[in-house]
Parts: structure tokens; C-alpha cells; sequence
């Protein structure tokens, strides 16, 4: 019955490697079913190359429990549940160590939109979700990783539609979307950003952010009511 989703899972943990987002197995995509309140994930520590789509592993929304599967979930899994219960426009998860955009969840910084390239993808700049107290990594750690990147969407009043990627400090990179293939692009065009964001600072210590009118043009010309980037969907 979730044949569909456990191939569309599969091919975005594939793309992982050849999108240059991934070393070793330092990363991991799911999906959800909405409707039926089930997660597919990638299995822990499998490498890709030897990634099935019956290795998958399937757990229930509501209460974690595994559904299907005789592998251990990553070890990521209770983060990405949090998402999913969060955020409602969520059915994909992708995260990943991707070298820019890792530096800056490093350095402790959000990525500032410095150009229309970011505008197309997200509405403003990446937040940065604040490092976790040793009370929360020891009640649960991936469990209060997605609680905290929640706590910072509400707490910047920001849609995780129309930002769908946040920087964990200390630590690297989640995007999400509406299913995992985009998740799985969201994290390549983050990464992209956070590269370009790192020359343009290089270049110019002093850039200034895409001023808003062109924010709001480059994003809302792709999302949104007024969209007409694109052939449309007939």
C-alpha cells in the first residue's frame, strides 16, 4: 500500500551521493503519508549503494512506533516526526552535512538572502535554531533537535512553506516539503545558497540582503496565488 511512497523515498536517498550533499551515509530522507499517519525513512547506517526500497522502514506518525520494517530507523527519525507533526505542509524531510550550509549552521549563523537565486527558493533568510541545553540531549535528543526547530519557526512568526529549511547550530542543515523528492531539492538549493552566500561575503564583507521588493517579486512569481513562473499545471 505504500509502494509508491517507499520508491519515491528510495530514489531521493540515491539522489543523496550524486548530489553532492552527502559523505559516507551523513544523511537521510523520508516521506509521509498524511492520510494514514505513516512515515518511510531511511534505515541507520545503511549505505546507499545498498539501499532497498524493502529495507525502508515504517513508522507511525502519532506515536513512533515501527509499523514495518526489521531494520532500526535512522537515528534521525524522532527530528523528522516533530517536523511532520508541526508542520502541516510537510509530507518530505531531508537532512544532510553539506559543507556550506553545515559552515554556517557552524558559525552559529542564519543565511541571509543575498540574491534573487535564494529568493526563488525561500521567502528570506535561513534561521539559525539555537543549540540544545544538556537537560534536552539527555531527555531525548533528536526528539528536542525537532521540538527546537519548531520553537524557532513559531517563535519568528515564520510559514514553513514559504521557508522550508532551517540551520541547526552546532550542527547542519533540515529542509522539508510537500513530498521527498522536494526535500530532497530544497537541501540542493540550500546548500547552493549557503556556497554562493560564502563568495558573496567573501568578495563583499559588507553585502547587503536582496532588498524586499525583490524578495517578494522573485519568490511570489514561482509560489503563491500569483504564480506564472513555469508552464503551469493543465
Amino acid at each position: 500500500m505504500l509502494d509508491d511512497l517507499k520508491q519515491q523515498v528510495l530514489e531521493a536517498n540515491l539522489r543523496l551521493p550524486a548530489s553532492g550533499l552527502v559523505t559516507l551515509t551523513w544523511g537521510n530522507v523520508s516521506g509521509l503519508d498524511r492520510d494514514r499517519g505513516l512515515m518511510v525513512i531511511k534505515p541507520s547506517g545503511v549505505p546507499y549503494d545498498r539501499l532497498r526500497a524493502e529495507d525502508l522502514v515504517v513508522l507511525d506518525l502519532e506515536s513512533g512506533r515501527r509499523i514495518e520494517g526489521s531494520l532500526n530507523p535512522s537515528s534521525d527519525s524522532d527530528t523528522h516526526l516533530e517536523i511532520y507533526r508541526a508542520f502541516p505542509s510537510a509530507a518530505g524531510v531531508c537532512h544532510t552535512h553539506s559543507p556550506a550550509a553545515t559552515a554556517w549552521s557552524q558559525a552559529g549563523r542564519p543565511l541571509p538572502c543575498f540574491g534573487t537565486t535564494h529568493a526563488d527558493h525561500f521567502y528570506g533568510e535561513i534561521p539559525i535554531c539555537r543549540t540544545l541545553t544538556p537537560e534536552e540531549v539527555t531527555a531525548g535528543y533528536e526528539r528536542m533537535t525537532g521540538l527546537a526547530i519548531v520553537e524557532t519557526f513559531h517563535h519568528l512568526h515564520l510559514n514553513p512553506a514559504a521557508v522550508p529549511g532551517v540551520l541547526q547550530h552546532g550542527h547542519a542543515p533540515f529542509t522539508w516539503g510537500p513530498h521527498a523528492l522536494s526535500a530532497l531539492d530544497n537541501s540542493i538549493a540550500l546548500e547552493m545558497c549557503a556556497r554562493m552566500a560564502l563568495d558573496t561575503l567573501a568578495l563583499n564583507p559588507d553585502a547587503a540582503p536582496l532588498p524586499q521588493h525583490l524578495l517578494d517579486k522573485h519568490y511570489l512569481r514561482k509560489h503563491g496565488p500569483s504564480a506564472y513562473y513555469g508552464q503551469g499545471h493543465h
